[in-house]
């Protein structure tokens, strides 16, 4: 299999993500819960793993960055624990729908929504987001990367109006942690979203958010903790107040060591790697005729996402024909991102992504080429 579907989780992972794992599964006890050598591995594990995402995303305080299931989860928590009726927020058409379903939840329970078109090639304009400015604002929640067309949003530039506002800034970071270098303090991101086993690197479900010093937010569920157990209240204190019942000890231990892999390896060879199987894709199939790709790619920064249509052929059509035929493995459809659909008029067709990682090579690029040159050859 040519697996070109790093957008929806990366199939390959660096081997000691399989190690870690491997070895918690058979040695590590329940965080947090006794004093024996099996649970304060645990805690070790976790703890370190809180480290190093600190130091990937620039956080002061590795007590918090909080574990969660994947970004969904964290997306929930942030959302739902910092807005609430009459909060004005502002947000774009780029969003995926773990962040567009719960603002709608809380649009129609009093929140006021103001989301942000993006034009033909799926870009917003920042003038837009400043102008939607409201007395009665509280957020902005936005994405890094658009996971169909690879746009990204400047979280600079959004981090200087919310600072200029006096904004909370919830950033969904999907498809950029652990490739695009985020740091939470230059960006002024007041909560930052992240899954563990898209660009990261890490098993599935992991995920996790990284809240700023001053940012409070309620927490989601309540329950277990391991500490206070007698208190009728769940502890306030970071990031036990988010992290409600026993953690993917397991998981985490992955996440930890691909974390580690990041760091030795470095954003930027990895960017630089992505970006080039990227790029030549996208050149070889602009030259095919019959074949549409969606997205800004004049822009100097972008996700490895090529989005394309051939023809007026059904996405799934392609993406069907593409395994069965060819052994090359993309997402078709509408990828949970329907406001960018209708940017790009692509809501009926959906679109087919091929979405690239560290471990991908340019022979799979070419594999692909070769495919999508035979299918938009074929009437």
């Amino acid at each position: 299999m040519i697996y070109l579907d790093n957008a929806a989780t990366t199939m390959r992972k660096p081997e000691a993500v399989t190690q870690a794992v491997v070895q918690a599964l058979s040695s590590m006890g329940n965080s947090g819960r006794g004093v024996h050598g099996a649970a304060l591995d645990a805690s070790r594990v976790i703890y370190e793993t809180r480290v190093r995402l600190a130091r990937l995303f620039h956080a002061p305080d590795p007590a918090r960055v909080v574990f969660t299931a994947n970004a969904t989860q964290s997306l929930n928590i942030a959302i739902k624990g910092t807005i609430g009726p009459g909060d004005h927020v502002i947000t774009t058409a780029l969003e995926h729908n773990s962040v567009l379903r719960p603002l709608y939840e809380l649009q129609a329970q009093g929140a006021r929504l103001t989301i942000l078109p993006a034009d033909s090639l799926g870009r917003i304009d920042y003038a837009d987001m400043e102008a939607a400015v409201r007395p009665d604002t509280r957020a902005i929640v936005c994405t890094h990367g658009s996971n169909l067309t690879g746009n990204m949003i400047d979280l600079h530039r959004v981090g200087a109006i919310a600072r200029a506002h006096g904004l909370l800034l919830i950033a969904d970071a999907s498809q950029t942690a652990g490739v695009m270098d985020v740091d939470v303090q230059a960006m002024n991101i007041g909560i930052l979203c992240f899954t563990g086993h898209k660009g990261l690197l890490g098993p599935q479900g992991t995920g996790g958010m990284v809240v700023a010093p001053g940012v409070q937010v309620r927490p989601l569920l309540t329950g277990g903790s391991g500490v206070m157990s007698y208190s009728r209240t769940h502890p306030q204190q970071m990031p036990t107040a988010l992290e409600a019942g026993t953690l993917n000890g397991h998981g985490i231990a992955g996440l930890g060591a691909a974390v580690q892999f990041i760091l030795n390896t470095g954003t930027q060879a990895i960017r630089d790697h992505e970006r080039a199987l990227m790029r030549a894709f996208y050149e070889g199939a602009r030259a095919i005729e019959g074949v549409r790709i969606y997205g800004d790619f004049e822009a100097q920064e972008r996700c490895a996402i090529v989005s394309i249509n051939v023809r007026d052929y059904d996405s799934a059509e392609v993406a069907d024909a593409l395994q069965a035929q060819y052994g090359v493995a993309v997402r078709p459809g509408a990828h949970c991102a329907p406001l960018m659909h209708e940017a790009l008029g692509t809501a009926a067709q959906g679109a087919v992504r091929f979405s690239f990682s560290y471990y991908n090579t340019m022979d799979d690029v070419h594999a692909a080429l070769a495919a999508l040159r035979e299918l938009a050859a074929e009437e």
